[in-house]
């Protein structure tokens, strides 16, 4: 396999390797931390009714992520190249599966994640500038959108730096508001009893369900592998530091956050960190101002860094042949998959002013774990290629594996026996449209001579 670079790494104009781990740890960094963590602690605590399970249910939900990291870093490793899950797959020796996550992951993933981030950063720059509304804030959004993009198509080195130094500055932030809400932090509420009629024993840590869309993403720089320097050793460390960082943030806040605000709050409140910061005393009545300050670092880190390493999947499936040729090229001075970048954010645009993105994205999140699921299990096929020799091996493989593919299998039943029908139409639209779509290119590759 040769480190992962097959048929598609000898081909001319690749994109360069530019990237450190500083900032392939903020991609995992930035782009996971989102506005969602300033709600998801009160639904947290309402799925577990005690602080300290509160607490306990983001440990144990990043610890699950482990396995998922680890066996991600070693297939990076192996094939170091742009395209993140749709590379694992093409090389597991599956380009139907590999097209129809890429597929999936265009239509129904990243597009409309640049429009709901866009609007709701709009939402938050709107506290501050009174008079936007209705159509200001689809503009707004569109005008963020559009700014993102550029910083990108104009150069991956300038983006890796915007993208370190907001990713820099919003944990900055965290760490001010948790020490200070550490600080603060009545101990008793944390080692309170639960709540009357709160679920016990394992049920108790229904929590930990609560917190996956929280940690969710954190193998995103994989998506960029082709343009980071010594990816053998860099992603590796970059994906397992992540990790870490994560787990400790969210740990704090959840602590900071359960020992400011009692629980029949916490459970009930559809901002959360903006309460609790409200019974600091040196914030009180300005914690909206300064919720919302955060809240918008937080999203424009998140917004431009999954513009930065998204479009890099539609990159490399064009580069394969399996999708518009215009995505894979690059720009001649830029350096960058320019095209890839300013289509996905065109399609993004036209999505801004669509009734209900949030439900496209919810929509798909069956098919979603579906694609987690198997990305994970080709570790499996590739531990049985005779060409496959990573450089950095995932410890107890097999074990790992196991781990990663059976939380999102938990995850995948959970969703369809939540919505069964929702979940079966979703699938069969991605398949009634997606392999069309995939025999189309493949056979215009084989009348070009390509396949």
């Amino acid at each position: 396999m040769d480190k992962g670079k097959g048929q598609v790494a000898d081909r001319p104009q690749e994109l360069k390797r530019k990237l450190g781990l500083g900032a392939v740890v903020s991609l995992g960094v930035g782009t996971v931390i989102g506005s969602g963590i300033f709600s998801s602690v009160g639904e947290v605590a309402a799925a577990s009714g005690c602080a300290a399970i509160t607490i306990l249910a983001f440990i144990v939900g990043g610890i699950i992520m482990i396995p998922q990291n680890m066996v991600a870093a070693e297939i990076t490793a192996a094939c170091p190249d742009d395209g993140g899950f749709y590379v694992w797959f093409r090389e597991a020796g599956s380009r139907p599966l590999a097209f129809l996550c890429g597929w999936t992951t265009f239509w129904g993933g990243d597009p409309p994640s640049y429009s709901i981030m866009a609007l709701a950063l709009a939402d938050y720059i709107a506290f501050f500038i009174p008079g936007i509304a209705g159509i200001g804030i689809k503009l707004l959004a569109t005008a963020l959108i559009v700014t993102f993009m550029i910083i990108n198509m104009r150069s991956v080195e300038v983006g890796g730096k915007f993208l370190t130094f907001m990713t820099s500055f919003k944990m900055l932030l965290f760490a001010l508001l948790i020490g200070v809400g550490l600080f603060y932090a009545d101990k008793t509420m944390i080692s309170a009893p639960a709540m009357a009629g709160a679920s016990t024993g394992f049920k108790a840590l229904a929590g930990v369900s609560a917190t996956t869309w929280s940690y969710a993403g954190m193998a995103t720089a994989c998506s960029m592998a082709g343009e980071v320097k010594d990816p053998e050793k860099t992603i590796p460390k970059a994906l397992i530091i992540t990790v870490f960082v994560i787990i400790a943030i969210y740990t704090s806040l959840a602590a900071a956050v359960t020992g400011l605000l009692p629980m029949n709050l916490l459970t009930a409140s559809s901002a959360p960190v903006a309460e609790a910061a409200a019974q600091i005393p040196v914030i009180g009545s300005a914690a909206g101002v300064m919720t919302a300050f955060i809240a918008i670092i937080v999203i424009i880190a998140s917004l431009h860094g999954t513009i930065m390493c998204q479009p890099r999947i539609e990159y490399a499936m064009a580069k394969d042949g399996l999708f518009f040729r215009k995505f894979a090229e690059i720009h001649p001075k830029w350096e960058t998959p320019a095209n890839s970048i300013m289509y996905s954010c065109a399609v993004s645009i036209v999505l801004v002013f669509a009734a209900d993105i949030g439900a496209l994205l919810g929509f798909f999140s069956f098919v979603a774990l579906c694609k987690n699921a198997l990305s994970f299990a080709t570790m499996f096929k590739l531990h049985k290629k005779a060409d496959y020799n990573p450089s950095w091996k995932c410890p107890a493989w097999l074990l790992m594996t196991i781990l990663s593919v059976g939380a999102n299998v938990v995850l995948l039943v959970s969703t369809f026996l939540w919505a069964p029908y929702k979940s079966l139409f979703s699938a069969f639209v991605v398949v009634a449209t997606g392999l069309p779509a995939y025999y189309f290119w493949e056979s215009k590759n084989r009348k070009e001579g390509r396949a």
